[in-house]
């Protein structure tokens, strides 16, 4: 839960998306529960992956 803490703290999630993604892995007890999250919060979450990566290579030649 760090990284989607992180996510938020750059935000790179809003606080209603971070709040949905954490309730939905909480109640989530199973990898195949997880990949069930609603597509809207997929797509939030992944952006918010890619832009994190992003932020961490820059400066890295």
């Amino acid at each position: 839960m760090q990284t989607l803490d992180d996510m938020l703290t750059q935000k790179l999630l809003s606080p209603d998306q971070h709040f949905e993604i954490r309730a939905w892995t909480a109640k989530a007890r199973t990898p195949e529960k997880i990949m069930e999250m609603p597509p809207h919060l997929w797509r939030a979450l992944e952006l918010a992956s890619v832009l994190m990566d992003f932020e961490g290579d820059v400066g890295t030649p």
